[in-house]
């Protein structure tokens, strides 16, 4: 179910706030927990058993990692955990790429596996490793009571695409949580705000990428080969952190503080800063059991090196079950190294405008990798946007596509960015009393126009992609 939908704004959601909000306090979890599991059955019924599964085991390997005095029977446990966890991701998610490849190595014919990928199998798993890893580190208390674990793993608002949540982070709110009417309306202007992102831009961005993504890489232009990209990196942006915005607004509304997700990644200085505030919580997932338990830098130079290149193999790879979302993590790789050796030095003594263009084109650049598939198609992509095998600088087409599509570019460039907000809070300070008052008249007016315009996109529109979905 996806929450830009009829059937989830119309039918589920207002049916579970209802029952939501009239369960008397720990019942709360029974509705949530049953309602996550319907919403998650909706779109993948089969697949709910192995969710229900992973969220048992996992319940079962943190009680004996609890149980156990000596650290060395505790940690027979928690590998055993992630053996179990890691073999059910990896099969899922992986097993057809590999039978692929070896076909396609050896000459063989092996049938691929009639499997489909589980609908947000990488965030959960990725929520509950954490918690085994965590009550093994002594970092997160063992939850004994199996409903408020299975609440965790299951919760709708971030089941299909995070952020990912570790449970030390909800753990008192899985018991006790008391969401007041300031913190409703605060989910609620959160999750309006990121449905306007989700339909209003990033679905329309999404169309002007489909429209340069059929053209023949021969038949691109330089500027409609930037422009396609370009659209594709605000399509993702805004359907990422629109989705994200909604999960943390509906987690307000039901009393839970989720982690933000992005922080207007396009305005960073160097890959280094956009990678503090892309994706943030995948990002602090694998800074936190991946690359400091490896040594992070605290071992010299060469090692690490070594752990930002491991780092990023598993980061591409955990997106997709892809040779180019391999080479999407290791160009990522390239850059960090870069900035670690010497660029980052440099980066800060020159003016703040060279690193943000460094950056934007090195994100840019990676988004053709993320985006399409097959070597010749990604490589015919990258000759178009330097000028190599392209159509030329700028064709019929392409200028008629930058015409028609300035002004959403331009919105999308200045909503990329924290200029609006920044703007409307100096506003607001900078006013008297009737000022005040007189901006958030406007905010309402405009969120309610935002949820009007989305509403009747919604009813009307047949083009409702949501990208992470296939995560």
């Amino acid at each position: 179910m996806v929450f830009s939908s009829v059937v989830f704004l119309f039918r589920f959601l207002p049916l579970f706030m209802i029952l939501y909000f009239a369960a008397p306090g720990r019942m709360k979890n029974v509705v949530l927990l049953l309602g996550s599991l319907f919403f998650y059955a909706w779109g993948e019924p089969v697949y709910v058993l192995l969710m229900l599964f992973s969220t048992l085991s996992d319940y079962l390997h943190g009680l004996a990692i609890g149980a156990c005095r000596r650290k060395g029977t505790a940690r027979i446990f928690l590998v055993s955990s992630l053996l179990i966890n890691l073999g059910v991701l990896g099969f899922f998610k992986y097993a057809n790429f590999l039978i692929g490849t070896v076909n396609a190595l050896g000459g063989w014919s092996v049938p691929l596996l009639d499997l489909h990928l589980p609908i947000g199998i990488s965030f959960y798993t990725f929520q509950t490793m954490s918690y085994t890893i965590d009550c093994y580190r002594g970092e997160a208390r063992v939850q004994r009571n199996l409903l408020d674990f299975a609440v965790y793993v299951t919760m709708f608002p971030q089941l299909i695409a995070g952020p990912i949540v570790k449970y030390r982070d909800v753990q008192d709110q899985l018991r006790v949580r008391k969401p007041d009417i300031l913190e409703i309306a605060q989910g609620c202007r959160r999750f309006v705000a990121g449905l306007a992102k989700k339909v209003l831009l990033a679905n329309q961005f999404g169309l002007l990428w489909e429209s340069v993504k059929e053209t023949p890489s021969g038949d691109l232009t330089v500027l409609g080969a930037w422009l396609g990209i370009a659209a594709f990196a605000l399509q993702i942006y805004f359907d990422f952190s629109g989705y994200s915005d909604m999960a943390i607004g509906l987690g307000r509304i039901l009393g839970f503080r989720f982690p933000e997700n992005f922080r207007y990644p396009y305005v960073s200085r160097s890959v280094t800063e956009f990678w503090r505030r892309w994706h943030i919580s995948l990002g602090s997932w694998f800074r936190e059991y991946v690359y400091i338990p490896l040594g992070g830098n605290r071992r010299g130079l060469p090692r690490q090196i070594f752990n930002i290149l491991l780092v990023w193999m598993l980061t591409g790879i955990w997106h997709g079950a892809g040779w180019n979302f391999l080479i999407w993590g290791l160009w990522f790789a390239l850059w960090l190294i870069l900035e670690k050796v010497f660029l980052g030095k440099l980066l800060e003594r020159l003016p703040a405008v060279f690193g943000r263009v460094y950056t934007l084109a090195a994100v840019l650049v990676s988004w053709v990798f993320f985006s399409l598939e097959g070597t010749g198609r990604i490589l015919g992509y990258l000759g178009a946007m330097f000028g190599a095998g392209s159509a030329g600088l700028a064709g019929r087409e392409a200028v008629f596509a930058l015409r028609e599509n300035f002004l959403l570019l331009a919105v999308g460039a200045v909503a990329a960015t924290p200029l609006a907000g920044s703007l409307a809070r100096r506003m607001e300070g900078a006013g008297s009393g009737w000022g005040i008052a007189l901006c958030r008249v406007l905010e309402k007016l405009i969120l309610a126009g935002l949820l009007l315009a989305s509403v009747v996109y919604i009813v009307e529109a047949s083009y409702n992609p949501f990208l992470y979905f296939r995560f």
